[in-house]
C-alpha cells in the first residue's frame, strides 16, 4: 500500500522519516512507476507532458508549477483502479520531460505546437499537463491535423472565447476562440459559469459549439447524452479544473462557484470514453500552493480514472473480465 502523507518534494525531511516512505522513493514519473517495461518510452502507450506556463494569467498565480506538482502528488496514488479492476499503468504511462517557458506567448506557443507534431508522430496518446489554460491551443491544433473529424470536449468555469486578452490571442482567455472560431472545430463545453458581454453576443453568430450551463446541470445527469451526441467520432478532452466546484479544488487561477461533482464528472468523461474515442487529452490550471497538496493529488486521480475509461478495453484485469 502506498504511503499517503503528501510531501512535495522540495520539503527537508528528517532522514528517518525519508526511509519510511516510500512514495518518496519513487521515481519523479506520473504514478510513481518504478518498473522500467510500464514506464519507458518505447513501452508506453501513453506519454504524460508536463507543461510549466503562466505567462498569461489574469489573477491567482500558481500555475506554472502545477505541472510538476501532479506528477510529484501521483505517486501516492494507488495504481489499481477499483472501478474498471484495472491496473492501468500496465499499458505503459512514459512521462516526458518538463516542457518549460519560452520569451513570449506567440513563441511558446509555436514551439509546443512543433513538439506536439513530433510526438503524435510516435503512435501514441498524449496527456498534457498545464499550466494556464493557453497552452491547451497548440496541443489540440496538433491533433485536429493528426485526426479527422475531431471535436473537443471542454470542462472549464469559462468560455475562453475572447478573441484577445491583455493584449495577446493566445491566452488563457482565449483558448476555445482559437479552436472553434481559427480552428473551426466542433466543440461542447460543460459547467460554464462565467462569460463576458462581448462573448455571450458573439455566440448569435454562429460558433459551432454548444454550452451546457452549469447552473442547468450540476446535479443532475440527464443532459450527458445530450452532450455525447454533440460530439465527433474522435474528440480531445481538455480539462480546465476550476470547472469543477472549488470545494473541490480552490487552488486554481480564476476560481468560480457553483462548479462540477467530482461523480458527475466522472460520469461524463465515462461515457464520452464508452461511446467515442478520445483521442487526446490534457488538464490545466491547477495553481500549485505550498504545503497543500491535496487539489494536486485530485488532479492526478482525475487523470489517472479518465486514462482507466479511456483504455478499459486495454488494460489489465486483475479480478476478471470488466
Amino acid at each position: 500500500m502506498r504511503n499517503k502523507r503528501f510531501l512535495s518534494s522540495s520539503v527537508r525531511v528528517p532522514h528517518s522519516t525519508l526511509l519510511m516512505s516510500q512514495s518518496l522513493q519513487l521515481p519523479m514519473n506520473f504514478g510513481g512507476i518504478d518498473e522500467e517495461q510500464y514506464s519507458a518510452f518505447d513501452s508506453a502507450r501513453v506519454l504524460v507532458l508536463p507543461v510549466s506556463y503562466e505567462g498569461t494569467v489574469s489573477y491567482g498565480t500558481g500555475t506554472g508549477s502545477g505541472a510538476m506538482a501532479i506528477v510529484n502528488a501521483s505517486r501516492n496514488m494507488e495504481l489499481y483502479e477499483e472501478e474498471t479492476d484495472s491496473e492501468v499503468y500496465k499499458i505503459g504511462i512514459h512521462t516526458l520531460e518538463e516542457f518549460t517557458p519560452l520569451e513570449t506567448p506567440e513563441l511558446m506557443m509555436n514551439s509546443l505546437y512543433e513538439y506536439t507534431k513530433t510526438i503524435l508522430k510516435s503512435g501514441k496518446f498524449l496527456c498534457m499537463l498545464g499550466g494556464e489554460h493557453s497552452v491547451s491551443g497548440p496541443v489540440i491544433k496538433a491533433h485536429a491535423e493528426q485526426y479527422h473529424n475531431l471535436s473537443v470536449l471542454q470542462i472549464d468555469a469559462h468560455a475562453d472565447l475572447r478573441d484577445t486578452y491583455d493584449g495577446t490571442p493566445h491566452s488563457h482567455a482565449s483558448i476555445m476562440a482559437r479552436v472553434v472560431k481559427d480552428l473551426r472545430i466542433p466543440s461542447v463545453q460543460v459547467g460554464i459559469r462565467s462569460i463576458s458581454a462581448d462573448e455571450m453576443r458573439s455566440l448569435e453568430f454562429g460558433l459551432s459549439t454548444k454550452i451546457f450551463w452549469a447552473k442547468d446541470i450540476v446535479g443532475r445527469t440527464d443532459w450527458i447524452a445530450e452532450a455525447v451526441d454533440s460530439l465527433t467520432e474522435n474528440v480531445y478532452l481538455t480539462i480546465d479544473i476550476d470547472g469543477l466546484d472549488p470545494g473541490l479544488v480552490p487552488t486554481t487561477g480564476t476560481p468560480e462557484p457553483g462548479g462540477l461533482g467530482w461523480y458527475e464528472t466522472l460520469n461524463l468523461i465515462r461515457q464520452i470514453a464508452r461511446n467515442k474515442r478520445v483521442v487526446g487529452m490534457d488538464l490545466v490550471e491547477y495553481s500549485y500552493v505550498e504545503d497543500y497538496d491535496s487539489p494536486a493529488f485530485l488532479c492526478a486521480k482525475l487523470v489517472y480514472k479518465s486514462l482507466a475509461y479511456i483504455f478499459n478495453h486495454e488494460t489489465p484485469k486483475v479480478m476478471g473480465e470488466n
